[in-house]
């Protein structure tokens, strides 16, 4: 057909038509703002953003709609009464957020945690990495524009880890679990049966959610090559956790500090080539492959024995003057507090690394040039919680 009206146009004298180029369009930017009640920004998040077309050549993230004020709160309450508010950070992932908060007052008080409460905390800490990283997938292949299926796939898993949470915590969210010297309760009753029984189920879950997605075309298509952040940015940017694996950098807390007694677990740190959106989906699915192989050495290997120090105190908890960081790999990456004691019941300064805060902040780096369809898909790949970000 377009032979056809060639010959018919060089007829008439119009080759022009086919052998110019298309006049450049000039014209302003057009500036948006998602949200913060945009459903794909995970919560009260805002993003202004500037487009040619629909290219993004501008972005700017704007946050602080769910702060709480966490921080100076802990500076006027006792060192326990912080421990619920940790809860609140990242809700997804309570048990860690008490685990960080934990070991950081235990170095400043000079605390040592039984064998048994390390390994509740081993275990509570690998379920809760398996909730974080099946529920990322499940809302970012929902952020791609796929039916609920995939999120109702990975909530169904959840839950069973979930009933395990609250038979153990009494609380299916926020937990309030750990404390200065091990743990508050010990394991229910047949808890480590059916911990077992969840653990080996989980990897047919795995290979069955990875035989959905993991070469899924759209799926490849939408997150190849997007949203890429180089080692060299992920490094200067203090990025940690899944996407600075995703990049290439070998660094995992659990291996470096090798805290609580992560040394005596044999487990891969997977690592991905191009640091974009596919990879740190792939990071995820097989850092939960891993997390599963940890958890199976820690059910069989956990002793008998008290769950906390005897010297640790409940009530008139003082520690002495000092200072510490205390920091552990927790799903999301380097979750941190730092802590100043001038000797009283509560820290004269408290401090929280966050790693979804610091992780946002490459956030345009990753989306300049992208397509504002491809915006939604790569802060999905961040994986952050607005609690976590704002505090």
């Amino acid at each position: 057909m377009m032979e056809s009206l060639a010959t018919a146009s060089e007829r008439h004298g119009h080759t022009e038509f086919f052998d110019a180029k298309p006049p450049k369009l000039e014209g302003e930017l057009l500036e948006i703002s998602m949200g913060p009640q945009h459903p794909s920004t995970h919560g009260v998040f805002r993003m202004n953003v500037a487009l040619d077309g629909e290219t993004v050549v501008k972005l700017k993230p704007v946050f602080g709609y769910l702060h709480r004020n966490h921080e100076k709160i802990a500076e006027g309450v006792s060192y326990l009464a912080s421990m619920p508010y940790t809860d609140r950070l990242d809700y997804f992932c309570s048990l860690t957020n008490n685990w960080s908060y934990a070991l950081a007052v235990e170095q400043l008080a000079g605390l040592n945690v039984p064998e048994r409460a390390e390994y509740i905390r081993v275990i509570t800490a690998e379920l809760t990495r398996l909730i974080n990283h099946m529920c990322l997938i499940g809302f970012l292949v929902q952020d791609m524009g796929a039916s609920g299926t995939p999120l109702m796939y990975a909530f169904r898993e959840r839950e069973k880890i979930l009933d395990l949470i609250e038979s153990l915590t009494g609380a299916r969210m926020m937990c309030n679990y750990m404390r200065f010297g091990g743990c508050r309760c010990d394991l229910p009753a047949g808890w480590l049966e059916q911990t077992r029984a969840v653990v080996d189920d989980f990897p047919r879950f795995l290979d069955e959610f990875e035989n959905f997605l993991g070469s899924n075309e759209i799926l490849m298509a939408r997150t190849q090559g997007v949203g890429e952040v180089s080692g060299k940015l992920a490094i200067n940017a203090g990025i940690t956790g899944p996407m600075l694996r995703a990049s290439g950098v070998n660094y995992d807390l659990r291996k470096v500090d090798k805290y609580g007694i992560y040394d005596r677990f044999e487990f891969r740190v997977p690592l991905g080539d191009h640091g974009d959106t596919y990879d740190r989906y792939m990071i995820r699915v097989l850092e939960m492959h891993e997390s599963v192989h940890i958890l199976k050495q820690a059910l069989d290997k956990i002793p008998d024995g008290p769950i906390i120090d005897p010297k640790a105190k409940i009530r008139g908890f003082k520690p002495p003057v000092g200072e510490c960081y205390g920091r552990i790999e927790s799903p999301k990456g380097e979750l941190g507090f730092y802590l100043i004691s001038d000797g009283k019941p509560q820290p004269y300064r408290y401090r929280v690394r966050p790693p979804s805060l610091v992780n946002l902040t490459v956030l345009e780096d990753m989306c300049l040039g992208q397509k504002i369809a491809d915006v939604v898909v790569v802060l999905g790949s961040i994986d952050i919680v607005l609690g976590e970000v704002d505090r």
